[in-house]
């Protein structure tokens, strides 16, 4: 019996989709949900499972090859016999029982990073003790940990293809990915369709240093995250864009679109790119979960296992140049979006307070926006919100 492959849905936003490399060549048996080919959109990499078990007879796409929604793109015979040479399916392993309630128990104990750790040093989160919260395991508690045996280090492919040779002066011509294509296009819209604008503004980051350095070990053994800079400015940014809720609009036509909701892209390097996932509802995220969201959407990110609907939507983007030593820069607006806020490093740096010459950390923040519905008043009474919230924390929780 044949059964066909097809193209995964994709989501409305996207048209077209490329096969990026396929894992198994005709002839070879295949097991059902063993990944037969990535196929890349302008978003995300998809891994497209096998449907069942059986024999991969006909390959219709190729590697390289553009693709849509639904597409036939393959063929495999659930009937046919593997070709000589090739080991048939084996049978899969029986689940080892184990009781709800101890299965979740077993998938809560470590935190996000302290999960990650322990799955790359091989460790089993039920053989260590936690000492955090209710036996929570935490990153040091897994840091800590010693694996029964060191796994075998597997070098990375390179990311791109050698350079050919040809006298003195080599060059290479590579092809840009889907991504890179998509990002080029959004810029240049961007640049071309929006009247973009830029502010700056200072920020004295001693107190979220504090604030960090007083809760930072509580804040992590309570919810299994670290406290980091971004859940600041996130709350910070939630205050200004309820503040000045035309930094959250956006434009359509003629229309400006106000939205009841504040989604907030973060920018995110990857492998493969610059991604933006969205944090959905932002202003109703403690600052623990928001920790928790950008720690997920970093390791999936990294593993290239972000979805398309981690990507799709934001009403506003927080840009964080500051990670790679960035000191200053002018973000462009991700449409349909009319604002972005861009943050920088942090340094000391001598700045006058009461008539003294005095080091403090000092951040620079750009806001960039659309001048076709933001006048300078709100962009910048909203980047001074934003100011003030970071220099004064204590206002997010008053809501002043």
């Amino acid at each position: 019996m044949l059964i066909e492959v097809k193209v995964p849905q994709l989501s409305e936003s996207v048209a077209e989709a490329s096969l990026v490399a396929w894992h198994k060549k005709e002839g070879e048996f295949v097991r059902r949900d063993e990944n037969l080919v990535d196929i890349e959109t302008d978003k995300v990499v998809l891994e497209t499972p096998a449907p069942a078990d059986g024999v991969l007879v006909k390959i219709l796409k190729g590697d390289g090859a553009p693709v849509t929604s639904g597409e036939v793109i393959a063929q495999i015979d659930t009937e046919a016999k593997p070709s000589a040479g090739e080991p048939a399916a084996a049978a899969a392993p029986a689940p080892t029982a184990q009781p709800a309630a101890q299965a979740a128990a077993t998938a809560a104990v470590a935190s996000p990073a302290a999960r990650k750790i322990l799955e790359e040093k091989g460790v089993a989160p039920e053989s260590v003790a936690g000492s955090g919260r209710g036996g929570r395991i935490t990153k040091e508690d897994a840091l800590a940990a010693q694996p029964a045996a060191a796994k075998p280090v597997v070098a990375a492919a390179p990311a791109v293809p050698p350079v050919a040779v040809s006298g003195e002066r080599p060059e290479q011509r590579v092809p840009m990915t889907k991504l890179r294509k998509r990002i080029a296009e959004r810029l240049l819209q961007s640049k071309n369709e929006n009247a973009m604008l830029t502010t700056f503004n200072e920020v004295n980051m001693a107190a979220v240093i504090e604030l960090r350095k007083k809760y930072g070990e509580k804040f992590e053994k309570e919810h299994g995250v670290r406290l980091g800079f971004m859940s600041f400015f996130v709350k910070a940014a939630c205050a200004a864009l309820k503040k000045f809720p035309i930094l959250n609009a956006s434009v359509d036509g003629d229309d400006i679109i106000y939205h009841g909701y504040i989604d907030i892209g973060i920018a995110v390097g990857s492998p493969r790119g610059l991604v933006v996932p969205i944090l959905r509802d932002a202003d109703q995220l403690s600052m623990a979960e928001i920790e928790q969201k950008i720690a997920e959407f970093g390791a999936k990110a990294k593993d290239g296992r972000l979805s398309l609907e981690d990507l799709t939507g934001g009403t506003f983007s927080i840009s964080n140049g500051g990670v790679f030593g960035s000191m200053l820069s002018t973000p462009i607006i991700n449409p349909p979006q009319s604002a972005i806020l861009g943050i920088h490093a942090t340094k000391d740096r001598p700045v006058v307070e009461n008539g003294q010459i005095v080091i403090r950390p000092i951040n620079y923040l750009a806001l960039s926006y659309d001048h076709r519905i933001i006048d300078g008043r709100e962009a910048v009474l909203g980047l001074v919100t934003i100011k003030e919230a970071l220099e004064d924390p204590a206002r997010l929780l008053f809501g002043v």
